[in-house]
């Protein structure tokens, strides 16, 4: 049976890029498509009837038409506009964070509705969490696991013991926690408190509506971000980009700035 050349999906755009003048090549990502590209013609002209249901950070219902190397987009029907993500600086940066993960993390046209459904829960959490850092930890955790990095939290990822209540350290090469003793064989570690992989095993364990009970003091919250800041680095082998504009934004914040 031919594959109809029109189709409909439901998407949450990712990315942007401009191409020409006015159109544009939007990165989409899906829940039985996975991540797909289509063409937008003319999207950025003034009085386009399609630019605002297909901005960043948008959910929506989207026509494709199939093309030899692009297909492109007909149309765009808003489902959430995730207006505070569009209004907040600090929210716009934590959501361009998660979508952009998403995007270095993901190969295109491999479905995977868990992670859709992943980053749709958590651009809406965003909307309206007390505790955003919580969220980003709770989205980075549950994407590892999605895209097949899930890190060994249990027991130590050497020599297989279940690891004692004491510090020890996780190690990005080998994908987990490493016990007091096999830390010494590795130099590329990442030392982590009692608390801090308490913490992590209940984010992996549970769903944010458990996760979101815990309150987390900063100091706390600093080391869990930056166990899994280092984490996404060795496996993307670059930076983050939005990664910087989040920090920036956060600096300024506690700095007493207005952002």
């Amino acid at each position: 049976m031919p594959v109809p050349r029109n189709y409909q999906t439901e998407a949450i755009i990712i990315k942007k890029t401009r191409l020409g003048e006015a159109d544009s090549i939007l990165t989409l990502y899906t829940p039985r498509l996975g991540k797909i590209q289509g063409f937008a013609k003319s999207l950025r002209k003034p009085g386009s009837k399609m630019a605002g249901h297909l901005e960043l950070l948008t959910h929506s219902m989207v026509s494709l038409a199939r093309g030899r190397n692009l297909d492109t987009i007909t149309g765009g029907q808003t489902i959430t506009s995730f207006l505070p993500l569009k209004t907040d600086l600090s929210l716009t940066s934590q959501a361009l964070y998660a979508i952009e993960l998403v995007d270095q993390f993901t190969a295109g046209h491999i479905e995977n509705y868990p992670l859709f459904q992943l980053l749709l829960g958590t651009l809406e959490e965003l909307c309206q969490a007390n505790d955003n850092e919580l969220v980003l930890r709770h989205f980075e955790v549950h994407l590892l696991n999605e895209v097949g990095y899930r890190p060994q939290l249990q027991q130590c990822v050497s020599c297989q013991i279940a690891l004692e209540p004491v510090t020890n350290s996780f190690c990005p090469p080998a994908g987990g926690m490493l016990c007091p003793d096999c830390r010494q064989s590795q130099p590329l570690t990442h030392s982590l408190s009692v608390n801090a992989l308490k913490v992590l095993r209940l984010i992996q364990a549970d769903d944010y509506s458990t996760v979101s009970r815990l309150r987390i003091d900063p100091a706390l919250s600093r080391e869990l971000e930056g166990v899994m800041r280092t984490y996404l680095r060795y496996l993307l082998e670059r930076e983050v980009k939005s990664a910087a504009w989040l920090d920036t934004l956060k600096r300024d914040s506690e700095a007493g700035y207005a952002v």
